[in-house]
């Protein structure tokens, strides 16, 4: 329970398919907003997020990852327009609230400084996790795996510290720690080039015609969103629209491509992009010359994250005993694990670090 004498809290992470929203004591928020469609509705957006579940609030923290949309024509030029847009956004009522933004260094720092000196700020979502991560990791070495709409982040973490090796996006794509693969907006041509069809492997359209999103809604690990049309042909984000999609991807109709070749497909492309989390898992933990003792998963993919990880480090006869994996999910809740770095950033912020 929140002491009086305590600043009322809240925080954002602002990312180019989803604003994410929570505080210390209240529930965590994913809402969609494509933010590359439509970066002057950003303000808008921001204003009703937080005049409906944030305010009122003394301290306000930001971080994102939504600067790398390409609707800017630089990231610094994307983290300034967020803030900005974020500026604008605070209703009168919170107009004498303090604003931080989260960096790569591990500092909140005041919103002016963030706009004069913005690359730090760039893609922080990721650190401000992890330092929640660590804390469920005190001793020993561990590993962040959270699984999103479009991306995977890997961290490690040793006697409850993250120890990233890239702090920018680029740095850690090249170390692995940052895999562009995640359960709803990856396009499926670009996790597999073929699907299995009529016993034989067919190569796939390089189109965008259908998102791992369609691929677990089928395998029934994500739910249906009947109202939701975000989807690669802006029909509803439902089973039946998902073998649709995917039938596309193999260049056949809906009616020349039952549930069961439906179910095969997808579980083909689940499969592989499970191996590609694993592999990188594989890569980090290597390169740090240690074997994780456990494993903390969170995000909308967290049961993708889990089963990699499960794979990446208890095989050869290696017993599950000897890794024990945490879920931000089963810690925190569902929606709460999905808008991880959003909750993370609320309690750096009410800790003043």
């Amino acid at each position: 329970m929140k002491h009086p004498s305590q600043p009322r809290v809240a925080a954002l992470d602002v990312g180019g398919a989803n604003l994410k929203a929570a505080s210390p004591d209240g529930p965590a928020l994913t809402r969609p907003f494509e933010l590359w469609r439509d970066p002057g509705r950003l303000t808008y957006e921001l204003g009703r997020l937080i005049a409906e579940r944030l305010a009122p609030f003394d301290i306000l923290a930001i971080t994102m990852t939504g600067e790398l949309c390409d609707c800017y024509p630089t990231k610094q030029e994307g983290v300034v327009h967020i803030l900005e847009s974020l500026r604008s956004a605070i209703p009168p009522t919170c107009s004498q609230a303090i604003v931080l933004v989260w960096r790569t260094d591990g500092r909140l720092v005041p919103i002016e400084e963030a706009i004069q000196d913005p690359l730090p700020a760039a893609a922080a979502n990721w650190l401000a996790l992890a330092q929640l991560a660590a804390s469920y990791a005190p001793r020993g070495p561990a590993l962040l795996v959270d699984v999103g709409s479009t991306t995977t982040d890997i961290v490690l973490l040793q006697d409850g510290r993250p120890l990233p090796r890239g702090l920018d996006d680029s740095s850690r794509l090249l170390s692995g720690e940052l895999v562009y693969t995640g359960v709803e907006r990856t396009p499926v041509a670009a996790v597999v080039q073929a699907l299995p069809l009529r016993d034989l492997l067919c190569p796939v359209a390089a189109e965008h015609f259908a998102t791992t999103r369609d691929v677990h809604m089928l395998l029934r690990d994500l739910d249906e969103a009947p109202e939701d049309r975000s989807t690669a042909d802006g029909r509803p984000a439902t089973r039946e629209y998902a073998r649709a999609r995917l039938a596309r991807m193999l260049c056949v109709d809906v009616s020349q491509f039952d549930e069961a070749a439906a179910l095969r497909a997808a579980r083909y492309v689940a499969a592989a992009q499970e191996g590609q989390i694993e592999r990188a898992l594989r890569r980090v933990s290597e390169a740090a010359h240690f074997q994780p003792q456990r494993v903390v998963v969170s995000g909308a993919g967290e049961f993708l994250a889990r089963r990699a990880a499960f794979d990446a480090f208890t095989e050869n006869g290696a017993s599950s005993d000897c890794l024990e994996i945490i879920s931000l999910g089963e810690k925190l809740g569902r929606d709460a694990s999905t808008a991880a770095p959003a909750v993370a950033l609320a309690m750096i912020a009410r800790a003043g670090r």
